[in-house]
């Protein structure tokens, strides 16, 4: 029965001189869709309510924010942990990474203003989080609004450091794998805060640019909760920072005998900072300085700084060629480009792991750095076609499995009536697999070539069948 439980909300609002009472029904337990802010505004947002959550004491929340519209992924992430931990989570259904930061901002402030209205919330306790573009955002927000006191970043870091306020320092708790490409960002972010004194903890796991799993955002929570407690915004909870600590020191023991030993000094220094207010961390301090003198410690530093380094004039060997291929518009050079991703794919054979990471996370860093560029084509007054050609060629190099450039190319080509290219962006694009005949033959400016033999002979070869009969004369 009690996963069937309701809350009743009853919540008067006041319209010219009048009032009107509203009655809201919500369930405990799962996430709610499209709640509106008011009667008079057309914004929704979804929430969770943990089951054990009361219309009593007060309750802290994170406000999930996801700019692709892919908000429902970003809150069941968030969702266990939130139950375990007894969080509440709300996320806008409006915001977008095709409004303006201020409108953004606008449509989060009219969410924070009615969740705060409808539910007991511990204004101490406001908490902020996205993935991507909506981490970014979520880092965002504090600036703007005073009341939030903590963000969860899964991989990115503060976009503008400038908007930092000293005076109103928030929890900075960024989450990133080490094959995301924003990973030497958020390393160097790590430093910066440290230098400003923000409070920041960075949580690092193995994989690509993806949200973390249950465990990161489960202790995510953990560290928000912890520097709750320290500042006193919530009731001393020994046990909670006990179970804590003994969870960090048996992830600290296992990276020590598994010879992670720079993970294990990352972890150290990370609980240093967190279980200061709490606990006796003089005996951390004494490992700390051993585990430093390591020689396997040294060596693994050592070689990360060396394959950033390394990294880092790769990535700046990319942008220049890049500004130089789309100045010239130089078709020709694509070949040095499919050169760049056969030096790439070598790295998945290296024995040393971070050198596999890096090599995952420059394949990353040049897709993003092609689509930012094609964004930037597509925002000129006056779009030029060839260069956005160019980069959806190159595209077809550094992702051959992602089919909508190669539709793009088949199109664009025809309607300029360059058959030759749309017919050889055609056969690249079956031989990687795409199966989509109806699509094939619906392309908009290709009326000419697909009633071409030469199209519905490539179709036929890879699909097995085409529309129209593929005649070819000798």
């Amino acid at each position: 029965m009690k996963q069937v439980l309701f809350l009743l909300l009853f919540v008067v609002f006041a319209y010219s001189g009048s009032s009107q009472t509203r009655q809201v029904v919500f369930k405990k337990g799962r996430i709610i869709d499209s709640i509106p802010i008011n009667d008079s505004i057309s914004e929704t947002y979804k929430l969770y309510l943990p089951k054990k959550f009361e219309g009593k004491g007060t309750w802290p929340i994170i406000f999930v924010f996801d700019l692709e519209g892919k908000n429902s992924q970003a809150l069941n992430i968030f969702k266990v942990a939130a139950e375990e931990q007894g969080f509440l989570l709300a996320s806008s259904n409006d915001i977008s990474d095709t409004l303006s930061i201020t409108k953004n901002v606008l449509i989060t402030s009219r969410l924070f203003q009615e969740v705060g209205t409808l539910f007991p919330l511990n204004s101490n306790r406001v908490y902020t989080a996205g993935f991507s573009s909506g981490a970014k955002f979520a880092s965002l927000v504090p600036s703007f609004i005073k009341v939030v006191d903590g963000v969860i970043s899964c991989g990115s870091f503060v976009p503008s450091v400038e908007l930092l306020d000293e005076k109103k320092p928030f929890y900075f708790v960024g989450i990133v794998g080490n094959e995301d490409f924003n990973y030497p960002q958020m390393l160097q972010g790590r430093e910066l805060l440290n230098k400003l004194k923000f409070p920041n903890d960075l949580l690092v796991f193995d994989g690509g640019e993806q949200w973390s799993d249950y465990s990161l955002i489960d202790k995510a929570l953990k560290i928000l909760t912890l520097s709750a407690i320290a500042k006193g915004n919530v009731g001393k909870d020994d046990e909670f920072v006990m179970n804590s600590y003994r969870q960090n020191l048996e992830e600290l023991k296992l990276l020590i005998n598994s010879g992670q030993l720079l993970k294990a000094y990352n972890l150290q220094s990370e609980m240093i900072s967190i279980y200061r207010p709490h606990l006796e961390v003089d005996s951390l301090r004494e490992q700390l300085k051993i585990l430093k003198k390591e020689n396997i410690y040294r060596a693994q530093k050592r070689n990360l700084n060396n394959i950033l380094l390394r990294e880092s004039f790769i990535k700046d060997d990319y942008n220049y060629n890049l500004i130089e291929d789309l100045s010239a518009l130089n078709y020709n050079n694509l070949g040095w480009w499919n050169y760049q991703m056969g030096e790439l794919k070598k790295y998945d054979n290296k024995p040393d792991p971070f050198e596999q990471q890096m090599g995952k996370r420059l394949l990353g860093y040049l897709n993003a750095l092609i689509e930012d560029n094609i964004d930037i084509e597509k925002e000129q007054p006056v779009v030029n076609d060839e260069a956005l050609s160019f980069l959806w060629m190159l595209k077809t190099i550094t992702e051959p499995m992602a089919y909508s450039y190669y539709l793009k190319i088949i199109s664009d080509s025809s309607k300029y009536e360059d058959f030759g290219t749309a017919l050889f962006y055609l056969e690249e694009l079956l031989k990687n697999g795409y199966e989509d005949k109806n699509r094939l033959y619906s392309l908009e400016h290709t009326a000419l070539l697909r009633i071409m033999p030469e199209f519905n002979a490539i179709v036929n070869k890879y699909l097995k069948g085409s529309r129209y009969d593929a005649i070819i004369e000798e």
